[in-house]
Parts: C-alpha cells; sequence; structure tokens
C-alpha cells in the first residue's frame, strides 16, 4: 500500500484550550467539513464523535485525548475532491480540564502544530496558559482561534488583548469579526483583504466578498499591521515595505509561514463553532502556516543510541530507520490494549518485529489501525509523520521508544506532573477484591498522572490523581469498564516534607551477636536541592541525580569501598521516602557522603544502609525539616456583586487573591489557595453566588504549610514530636 498523500502535504495538530472554549465543537466541524460524517454532533446532546466515552458525552467535557485523520481541500480550490489538491490531517482533540492535564502535555510531544482555541468573552483563561506554556516547552507552532464571537458580551479586540498580555507579545490579528453577538456575519482576512460569508448547509458555502464599508478603515489599518510584523522576518522584503512598494500576497504568506514555523508570530483568527462561522478558514491556515513533520528539526528525528549513549539522528523519510514514540495506552472493549504511536522516521509495518528501546525486548506488531475517536480502520502498514495506534503490544508503556532492531534510537521521554489528590479505595466484595488489582494496574498504565500505592500500615489501597474529578472518572470507569465497585474515602491532599536548611550527620550501625557482626559508619552532608541552571553541562561523574534528588559521592581514598556507595544512596532515598515531620516523601534534597569508615569482614550492603538511613534522619532533625502543601492557582468568575463576598472566602481558606478582571458582565478574581481548603468550594461558591460562580484551578507550586497547620496535620496522622514525648 502506497503513501496516500506525500509527507509535505500532512500535518498533525491539536486543538487545545481551556475547559469550554469549544474545542470538541470546533473539532467536530473540522469531522464535518473534511467529509468524515454527515451531520455534526453537538455537545449539548452528548452525540460527538471525539467524545465519545460515556462520561464525556453525560458530562460535556473532554477526558481523554481522541485522534481523527481527515483529508481537506482549501476553500478557494474549484475541484475540492481532486486528491492533487488534498492534504492529510491527523488532528487531536484534547481535554480542557485540568485534571486531564496528561492528555495534553503528552499530545504536545507528538504534534507539529496546534490550534488555540479561545472563548471570545473570557479571552485567556488558567488553562490556556498552562497549554500554551506545554507548548512553549515543546516549541510546537500555533494559530490562535478566538472562538464563540455570538456570544453575548464577546469582544474580539478584549480577548486579543488578554493574548498579548498573559501569552505573548508575538501574536498578530489575522482576522477580525465582521459584526458580533448576534449580528455575527463572518470574518475579514486582514492578508488577502476580502471577507468571508459562511453560507448554505451548516456553513458549507465559503464565499469571498468585498469587505463592508463600515469596516473597511479598521480593516486597512490591521492589514498595515500584519504587513509589517511579517516583513520584519526578511530584509529585502522590509526594504520594499519601507519604500511603500507593494508585496505580493503569496510573498508575505510565504513569509508568514516561515514565521510561525519558527515561533516568531502566532497568527490570530475568530469566528463561532457552534453558528458556523470561521471554522474552514481555519483550517485553510494549518495548511497555510503550521509545519509538515519534515519542517520541524530540520527534517530529523534526534535521540540517543542505547548501547552507545552518543547522540543520534535519522532523516524523517520512509526509507530511514523506524523510530516511533508511544504517547498513550488505551484499553478498547473490542480489539484489546491499544498503543497510540507517532512513527518519526521510517515505516511501521504489520507483522513485523520492534525493538523496545526502553525495556531490551522485542514485540511483534500483530495489528495496526487507524483511528476516528472510538472507530478503528486496520491498515497494513503507518509512513513517517503518521499517528496510528498498534493493537496487542504487551511490555510497552507511555513514552517508551520503538526503533529498528538494527539502529536503536532513544527519543526524549515525556514527564508528566506528580499527582496532587489521594483517596482510600476499598472494593465492596470478595469478587471485587480480585478484579480491583487488574482495574487499577490498567487504568495507571494508561495514565501517568494516576498512581497506586499501598498504605504500609494499614495496607489500604491508595490512589492518587490530578483532582477530584480525575479520580471520581477513574472510579466511575473501574465501575463500568471493570466491573469493580469500590468504597471511596474522603479525599487527601499528597503533602511533602523538604529540608531548609544545609546539615551533618555522623552515624556508625554496629551490630555484634556472635559470630560475623554488621558494621556500617558514614558521615553525610544534606542541603537543599537547587535547580541546575540552564545550559550547564554534563553533571560531575560523582553526582548523580534523579528527580528531586541528588547523590553526590566525595569518599577520597576508599575509606568506604566502592561496592557499599550504592547502598548509602539507597538507604539515603529509603529514609526520604518514609519522610521526617510527618511520614510523607521528602523532595529536594541533595545528600552527600563525604566519609566514613568500614570494616574487612563485618561490613555489608546491609550495614551501609541501614547507617544512611539513621544518618539521614539525624541530619534532617537538624536541617529544619518543613511540611510542603500544593498550591493551586485558583480562578473565579462571578458578577460584580459579589465579588466582596468571595474574596473573604478566598482570604478566610489562606488564600492570596493577586489580581481581578472584568470580563463582560462578570469579574475574574485570580488567586493561590492551598488546596487542603478547597475540598467542596465549588459548591460553597454556587450558594454564596446564588449559582452564577464558577471556579477554576490548577496546580501551581508546593509551598510550606503553617506551622499550627503542620501540628494539626501530624496529630491527624498520630505523630508525635521527640521532644514532647
Amino acid at each position: 500500500m502506497a503513501r496516500a498523500f506525500p509527507l509535505l502535504k500532512t500535518r498533525n495538530f491539536g486543538i487545545v484550550a481551556h475547559v469550554d472554549a469549544g474545542k470538541t465543537t470546533t473539532s467536530e466541524r473540522v469531522l464535518f467539513y473534511t467529509g468524515m460524517t454527515h451531520k455534526i454532533g453537538e455537545v449539548h446532546d452528548g452525540a460527538t464523535t471525539t467524545d465519545w466515552m460515556e462520561q464525556e458525552r453525560e458530562r460535556g467535557i473532554t477526558i481523554t485525548a481522541a485522534a481523527i485523520s481527515c483529508n481537506w481541500s482549501k476553500t478557494d480550490v474549484v475541484d475540492r475532491k481532486d486528491t492533487a489538491q488534498m492534504y492529510t490531517f491527523n488532528v487531536i482533540d484534547t481535554p480542557g480540564h485540568i485534571d486531564f492535564t496528561a492528555e495534553v502535555k503528552r499530545s504536545m510531544r507528538v504534534l507539529d502544530g496546534a490550534v488555540v482555541v479561545f472563548d471570545g468573552v473570557a479571552g485567556v483563561e488558567p488553562q490556556s496558559e498552562t497549554n500554551w506554556r506545554y507548548a512553549d516547552e515543546a516549541e510546537v507552532p500555533r494559530v490562535c482561534y478566538i472562538n464563540k464571537m455570538d456570544r453575548t458580551g464577546a469582544s474580539f479586540e478584549r480577548s486579543y488583548a488578554t493574548i498579548l498580555a498573559r501569552l505573548s507579545n508575538k501574536a498578530v490579528r489575522y482576522q477580525i469579526p465582521w459584526g458580533a453577538e448576534s449580528d455575527l456575519k463572518g470574518v475579514i482576512d486582514l492578508l488577502e483583504m476580502k471577507a468571508y460569508v459562511f453560507e448554505g448547509n451548516m456553513g458549507m458555502d465559503v464565499r469571498a466578498v468585498e469587505i463592508p464599508a463600515d469596516h473597511l478603515e479598521e480593516a486597512q489599518k490591521y492589514h498595515a499591521e500584519l504587513v509589517e510584523r511579517i516583513v520584519q522576518h526578511d530584509d529585502a522584503l522590509m526594504e520594499k515595505f519601507f519604500n511603500g512598494e507593494t508585496i505580493d500576497t503569496e510573498v508575505l504568506r510565504a513569509t508568514l509561514r516561515k514565521a510561525v514555523i519558527a515561533n516568531e508570530i502566532f497568527p490570530v483568527l475568530t469566528g463561532s463553532s457552534l453558528k458556523n462561522v470561521g471554522v474552514q478558514r481555519v483550517l485553510d491556515a494549518v495548511v497555510d502556516y503550521l509545519p509538515s513533520p519534515v519542517e520541524r528539526n530540520d527534517g530529523k528525528v534526534k535521540g540517543i543510541n542505547p548501547d552507545t549513549e552518543e547522540e543520534v539522528s535519522f532523516d524523517q523519510d520512509d526509507n530511514a530507520p523506524l523510530s516511533a514514540l508511544a504517547f498513550k495506552l488505551q484499553t478498547d472493549p473490542f480489539v484489546g490494549a491499544l498503543t497510540f504511536l507517532r512513527v518519526y522516521s521510517g515505516t511501521l509495518k504489520s507483522g513485523s518485529y520492534v525493538y523496545n528501546v526502553n525495556t531490551g525486548e522485542k514485540e511483534r506488531i500483530s495489528r495496526i489501525v487507524r483511528l476516528m475517536a472510538d472507530k478503528r480502520e486496520e491498515v497494513d502498514e503507518v509512513y513517517t509523520g503518521e499517528i496510528a495506534a498498534a493493537v496487542g503490544l504487551k511490555g510497552v508503556k507511555t513514552s517508551h521508544t520503538l526503533s529498528d532492531p538494527e539502529h536503536p534510537i532513544a527519543l526524549d521521554q515525556i514527564t508528566f506532573p506528580e499527582p496532587v489528590v489521594a483517596l482510600r479505595v476499598e472494593p465492596k466484595t470478595k469478587n471485587d477484591q480480585e478484579k480491583m488489582g487488574m482495574a487499577l494496574r490498567k487504568l495507571a498504565d494508561e495514565d501517568p498522572t494516576f498512581k497506586v500505592s499501598t498504605d504500609e500500615e494499614t495496607m489500604d489501597t491508595i490512589i492518587a490523581g490530578m483532582g477530584e474529578l480525575h479520580l471520581e472518572i477513574l472510579v466511575d470507569r473501574m465501575k463500568r469498564e471493570f466491573g469493580v465497585e469500590v468504597n471511596v474515602g474522603k479525599p487527601q491532599v499528597a503533602y511533602r516534607e523538604t529540608i531548609q536548611n544545609e546539615a551533618e550527620a555522623d552515624y556508625k550501625y554496629l551490630k555484634q551477636s556472635g559470630g560475623r557482626g554488621q558494621y556500617g559508619h558514614v558521615k553525610i552532608r544534606i542541603k537543599p536541592l537547587q535547580p541546575r541552571p540552564e545550559g550547564e553541562e554534563a553533571l560531575p561523574k560523582n553526582v548523580k541525580r534523579e528527580d528531586h534528588f541528588e547523590f553526590v559521592d566525595s569518599i577520597k581514598g576508599g575509606v568506604i569501598p566502592n561496592e557499599f556507595i550504592p547502598a548509602v544512596m539507597k538507604g539515603a532515598k529509603e529514609a526520604m521516602g518514609r519522610g521526617f515531620v510527618a511520614g510523607y516523601k521528602m523532595e529536594d534534597v541533595s545528600v552527600e557522603l563525604y566519609d566514613g569508615s568500614y570494616h574487612d569482614v563485618d561490613s555489608s550492603e546491609i550495614a551501609f544502609r541501614l547507617a544512611a538511613i539513621n544518618a539521614f534522619k539525624a541530619a534532617a532533625r537538624k536541617a529544619n525539616a518543613v511540611l510542603l502543601e500544593p498550591v493551586m492557582k485558583v480562578e473565579v468568575t462571578v458578577p460584580e456583586k459579589f465579588v466582596g463576598d468571595v474574596n473573604g472566602s478566598l482570604s478566610s481558606k489562606r488564600g492570596m487573591v493577586e489580581g481581578m478582571e472584568e470580563r463582560g458582565m462578570v469579574h475574574a478574581i485570580r488567586a493561590k489557595v492551598p488546596l487542603s481548603e478547597l475540598f467542596g468550594y465549588t459548591t460553597s461558591l454556587r450558594s454564596m453566588t446564588e449559582g452564577r460562580g464558577n471556579m477554576t484551578m490548577e496546580f501551581d507550586h508546593y509551598g510550606v504549610v503553617p506551622p499550627n497547620i503542620a501540628a494539626e496535620i501530624k496529630k491527624e496522622r498520630g505523630i508525635v514530636d521527640k521532644d514532647e514525648e
């Protein structure tokens, strides 16, 4: 089976936004206008294609990223069924709710571009900022789309101003709306200087018309501004521009394309997906300005050879050695385990063997399916730059690299945020007990931000995730998909611990009870772990750094033999895992082993591990160990008359109000509030604001718990300070 479309005509992009900005509504229009569906499914009817899970349709939110493959011909093409004029799109509709932020993060890793959707009334909202940050990290080129211009209170200029102020001053108007609210008629293209109207069945017929007289002056002003921003990226064009020469539109378009791909300009488009205004022109902008796979990273895929640890690169070409990244696992009730893959180079064929670089195992690709949300189309092979799913891979997890066995390459792994909320769960019946472990394991494989652990004291099962909604959905999925019913405890905060000062400790573990004894002696120094400076070269050989932990081996002259040093590191990590203040995991500590001694006969790994555990405890006691709590970035939108009450309620919850702005008919209050104070706050907010207040929150940072609150937490956990005993 030959490649249907050349690589230069492939676009892998995501549709991302804050919750309720209209991502899924936009995705449904994409499916309809590209001919993948014959009817538009609406979120409010629970009939969408990309929101296919029962929970998504019931709640009207997106929970899991859905992948769609479709074809598109630009609106100005006369014969839109001519395959020579078509482009192939691999589109991912991502969730907007902060609890499912992992879906956005992993999607950004495998996309070449993004359409960032904004609400025309609210403008930039908290999750818009998070998604933008993820796109910045992945260096993904973006097109902005200010949606919902038909809503009461919608303002293109106000929303555009929030993009400039809160996201990037590289944004520039590419379109402006023709009318607003109930008078929205179409959009005005500032590059082509044409107005577009969307007529016929569901806005299918796109027609270019002259710019209306009452918008002409405004359009000319912003056209000049757009052209000036474009020519700044080409010296020859800039000279022409300042000489007053007319520059051809296609030359401007080509220059703008280069600037967008280089993340130097973010064009801002507008419309209303629900009213079928503007979506086709957004798809045209995807073709014109977002890159094909070979237009990113100089057409190369770069990674590390796992055998030599040297950097290697392959051409993004069908004939190059295979490299593919597994970015998502999903359990499908019909076909079993699905592994979503982005092929970066080479060709993935069903029936072939691939090498899992992360496990060192070979796996057979039994079947490959192309994706259309919850529908599957079986294919024999997948080419460079494509996104598909393999069926039945056993050892592959999220972030694993699959490569040609003869040419191994390890691609950069995806990092995920740590969970902040935990729950105790117990099976309702013995039958549920047997199935619960399997269900939890499968869900944890699918979702890297969902963690399962066992409380060592009570042997209870603890599940942890990104928020109450996240865990509620997972418990619901256990019941619906796996037939497991559980009793759920109260939400718990995932506290952490750290140290604030530097301290040293000397501990000698000595045990003699007839026969061979145990001897291990260590001297350690602990201090708060500082982030590595940007651009710093590789770590010295005596330093090992993992997430939130560093171990420095400063032993000289063999005072502790090399074979015992890993045991010291293991002991220090074990002590950090148990915590010191209230039994929570300790983070961001640098441990230096600088001296000690050993016994020729009695020393052992276990003796040095136990010495390290006790030395760490002694040092932590002196290093001002403190309890940390997750602090959330909160945004509350309320009518003006409730602003005072809401500010007061946030302050009473140890919140710090940071600012407020008007958004149409409501006020948005931004604050930082500890997560422990926010359980159940949505309910009390609604009763306080006659049901008109809304709150969104996302994790911001870990902050030190005040001493009086820390004392209560320790008391609840039955922990008594040594000096209180």
